[in-house]
């Protein structure tokens, strides 16, 4: 890129979920945006979920497949007329399937202000290793 060319932020806005499930609750569903980073120990996942509080959120792992949702209510004050609402609530879901590459025993999760940061660890025989030669 040029250095005279400016870089634009963007910002992605909620996008609704398109399922090809019927769903059973009424409502918004969301599919949260997620970055994900490798290291050789570990895959990382970072996934926004803004309004979710921990309680509120549920992490399933079955059959290789890890699931995530979790749902927001819209703040509620009786004594005040509501003027403008651009923050939308509803379900937060998405799915991934995880590999062999995976330890599923040892994932890790923490939400901190809307963000939930999980970590995947891989599996021993996944993790490269160096193998030093002897001489003699």
């Amino acid at each position: 890129m040029a250095d005279n060319e400016s870089k634009e932020l963007k910002v992605r806005e909620k996008q609704e979920m398109a399922s090809p499930a019927e769903q059973t609750t009424p409502g918004l569903v969301f599919t949260p945006a997620v970055d994900i980073f490798e290291t050789e120990k570990e895959i990382t996942l970072l996934a926004d979920m803004p309004g979710v509080k921990a309680d509120d959120l549920t992490i399933d792992l079955r059959d290789n497949t890890l699931t995530l949702s979790a749902d927001t209510a819209p703040v509620d004050n009786n004594e005040e007329n509501e003027i403008l609402r651009e923050y939308e609530t509803g379900r937060y879901y998405r799915q991934f399937t995880l590999g062999e590459l995976v330890n599923q025993e040892n994932i890790d999760a923490k939400l901190n202000d809307g963000v939930l940061r999980l970590s995947l660890p891989k599996v021993e025989k996944a993790t490269p290793k160096k193998i030093t030669v002897k001489t003699g």
